[in-house]
């Protein structure tokens, strides 16, 4: 799932996804977080999503 797409589905504006991600940096790094990945992995987003309540319509 694309960073954009996440953002909106989570509501918010990329600049705050990416934020998040700043913050939680170490453990997105254990599923293969790159910052500047545009495309995040299947396990950086079931993270976010978990950590923030974001549900997406897959």
């Amino acid at each position: 799932m694309y960073k954009c797409e996440l953002a909106r589905a989570a509501g918010v504006s990329l600049t705050t996804l990416r934020q998040w991600c700043q913050e939680n940096y170490s453990e997105l790094c254990d599923y293969g977080y790159h910052p500047n990945d545009k495309l995040l992995s299947p396990g950086a987003v079931k993270y976010l999503c978990e950590k923030y309540v974001i549900e997406v319509k897959q």
